[in-house]
């Protein structure tokens, strides 16, 4: 954890920030770094479990949602660029990269963490932000060490991700444990934290644990993996 100094996280819609790091958020915070998210979309073109909200409407509750969400986790600074949810593809690249940049510069991260290219569920969202990442780091005047986030193919609940479409679009970047430069196995209090954040995401939750229960849910979230980005 020292060795992550501060982190900044650029992710694309709400719930991408506790599903995949919401453990490493809450411990960090718990050490004492500083952790600064930034939130691409608004998640208005999301699927709600609890309603059938309009796009404004569920752009409103997740919002809300989200910041709920971080106040478990113990991040105090947070980002949105406001880009289209679902539309990040049609974002001008450059000028997404320049907004990121400047939140680069005035961070001054040790360390960032995002998606991989290949965006963890193949989302066209997550890959654009990861291109803009990868565009920002180029032209922004600090250089921290970039973690992109990946699956461990053993800890996978395929039936559960396959049931649920969530690879439907991609699959993560899968690596063996040593190949991983920071892996969480989590439990206890901070597993606690991470699913009471998940929780208070109850428009993209709530079906989700109530078709598989709760302990399921834990455990298939109870898993975070990091890896530098790979070498062409």
């Amino acid at each position: 954890m020292d060795r992550l100094g501060t982190v900044l996280m650029i992710w694309a819609h709400p719930d991408d920030e506790t599903y995949l790091v919401g453990g490493l958020s809450a411990a960090l915070t718990d050490a004492g770094h500083r952790v600064v998210c930034v939130t691409a979309t608004r998640g208005e073109a999301g699927v709600s479990s609890t309603a059938t909200p309009n796009r404004d409407q569920l752009a409103k509750i997740r919002t809300a949602e989200l910041e709920e969400a971080l106040r478990i986790l113990g991040v105090a600074e947070h980002h949105w660029l406001d880009y289209p949810d679902g539309g990040c593809t049609g974002v001008d690249a450059e000028e997404a990269a320049d907004r990121i940049a400047s939140v680069l510069d005035a961070v001054r991260p040790d360390t960032v963490v995002t998606f991989g290219p290949d965006g963890f569920t193949g989302h066209p969202d997550h890959r654009a932000v990861s291109r803009w990442t990868d565009l920002a780091l180029a032209r922004a005047s600090t250089r921290p060490r970039l973690l992109h986030a990946v699956a461990r193919e053993e800890v996978v609940d395929r039936e559960l991700t396959e049931d649920f479409g969530v690879y439907e679009l991609g699959r993560p970047r899968v690596c063996a444990d040593d190949e991983l430069d920071l892996l969480l196995e989590l439990d206890g209090v901070v597993l606690d934290r991470k699913v009471d954040a998940l929780l208070r995401q109850v428009s993209q939750t709530g079906g989700l644990v109530e078709a598989v229960g709760l302990e399921r849910f834990r455990a298939w979230v109870a898993s975070e993996s990091f890896a530098e980005p790979q070498t062409r």
